[in-house]
């Protein structure tokens, strides 16, 4: 087992990756995992609750070193990156609410009256998230795309003026933008559509941008889809070829996750010593 790295001078405290109900299961997810930090992983029990626990250095998840933690971005990476392995290890075994990214707590016993105070909100989300999964999809639009797949931009005139054939280009260049985007938004219709009798419920999450876009254009629609774990394949299926033949627009379909976007998180804010 690892040692816990923690010292007298910086007590460690609790931090929280999910919650499922306790039983073998969960136990079983335990083994041969680490937490943050490298700590091993723990379960706090309270009635038929239990959550998925292991010890973090207080001087960097108290309330100051979260806020350190969450402005630097390969430290957020780390982060985030053993968040989640944590939880779809646990989530490999048994149903799991993965909890918000840095929800801790000042020790176990918080964990446990948190636990025993939402006991019926969490036993509820346990019971309707049982054998289903997480499936996001995504759809981007690249108006530069449209124009490769498309053909060749607009040629000017040889015989008109360098002035007028830019804003030739010029007006071009905003309807191709204009029906990229209109073609997106069409498509992103069409996914509600074709998946409203497979999906259990739907979440709009924020567009992703920068590094986190992984498709190439602009991401206009990140949403996630909670399915029953036996119809993701229908899930897929339903969405093949939506994109097909629509120039500059792409969908990604991504998953299956543990239910993130359908989990009530605990009221505790990240890095709130509860």
């Amino acid at each position: 087992m690892t040692a816990e790295t923690t010292t007298a001078t910086d007590p460690a405290m609790a931090y929280v990756y999910a919650v499922s109900r306790a039983g073998p299961p969960l136990e079983t997810a335990l083994m041969g995992q680490q937490g943050l930090e490298g700590n091993p992983l723990r379960t706090v029990r309270a009635g038929g609750l239990a959550a998925l626990v292991s010890s973090v250095p207080s001087a960097l998840y108290g309330a100051e070193g979260v806020q350190a933690q969450m402005e630097d971005l390969a430290r957020l990476e780390v982060l985030a990156r053993t968040h989640h392995a944590v939880v779809e290890a646990a989530y490999e075994h048994t149903t799991v609410l993965p909890l918000r990214l840095a929800t801790v707590y000042l020790d176990d016993e918080r964990v446990r009256g948190m636990l025993g105070a939402r006991e019926p909100e969490f036993a509820a989300l346990l019971a309707r998230l049982e054998g289903h999964v997480e499936l996001g999809v995504k759809v981007y639009a690249d108006p530069r795309e449209a124009v490769t797949v498309g053909g060749r931009g607009p040629e000017a005139d040889t015989a008109e003026s360098p002035g007028r054939a830019y804003l030739q280009r010029r007006r071009a260049q905003q309807r191709n933008h204009r029906q990229t985007y209109r073609a997106a938004g069409t498509v992103a219709a069409e996914v509600t559509a074709r998946v409203a009798g497979i999906a259990r419920a739907h979440v709009t999450h924020r567009p992703q941008q920068g590094e986190l876009a992984q498709a190439a254009g602009e991401n206009i629609v990140n949403d996630a889809y909670l399915v029953d774990g036996a119809q993701a394949d229908a899930f897929r299926a339903a969405l093949t070829g939506l994109a097909d033949g629509v120039p500059g627009v792409c969908v990604e379909i991504t998953g299956p996750w543990a239910p993130y976007s359908f989990a009530s998180p605990p009221a505790a804010d990240a890095g709130d010593p509860r």
